[in-house]
């Protein structure tokens, strides 16, 4: 007797039919709605920063990226809360919680430049051509190219 497995199924069809993962789906997308709502509430330079983790029974908790950012949204809380409040979804909205949570996702370093001169590429190239270790000597070397790389 062989083991046949199940047919594999697309993960939309999966989405809407698995009880767990039918639920948790319809969670997420309330979320996200709730999201959006909130999101036209806030300034524009504050939505990247500010994320609905719940609402339920009158309470909205936020995730804020850091504490500069929930300062200046509990300063905006009482505004916050009357204009959720005029939003159905919201209608129940009593307290809103502010918790900052610093991001867990590394920043990009395509902002930053290194401007490294020809004089330091040189010191470096030549400390480079006295290591034995062939790690260290290429580390060196590819430090030593940035003189002169156009800014991007």
């Amino acid at each position: 007797m062989a083991f046949r497995p199940l047919p594999a199924r697309a993960p939309a069809v999966l989405l809407r039919e698995a009880k767990p993962l039918k639920a948790l789906f319809g969670h997420a997308q309330r979320l996200a709605h709730l999201q959006r709502l909130f999101e036209s509430q806030l300034q524009p330079a504050a939505r990247e920063h500010c994320y609905v983790a719940s609402w339920r029974e009158g309470y909205l908790l936020l995730i804020v990226t850091d504490g500069h950012w929930a300062t200046r949204l509990r300063y905006q809380q009482k505004r916050l809360l009357r204009d959720l409040q005029a939003l159905p979804e919201f209608a129940g909205l009593t307290r809103i919680q502010f918790q900052v949570r610093p991001s867990t996702v590394q920043r990009s370093l395509a902002g930053r430049n290194f401007d490294l001169s020809s004089s330091a590429a040189e010191s470096l190239q030549s400390i480079a051509e006295g290591i034995t270790d062939p790690k260290l000597k290429a580390a060196l070397e590819r430090l030593a190219a940035h003189a002169g790389k156009p800014k991007a």
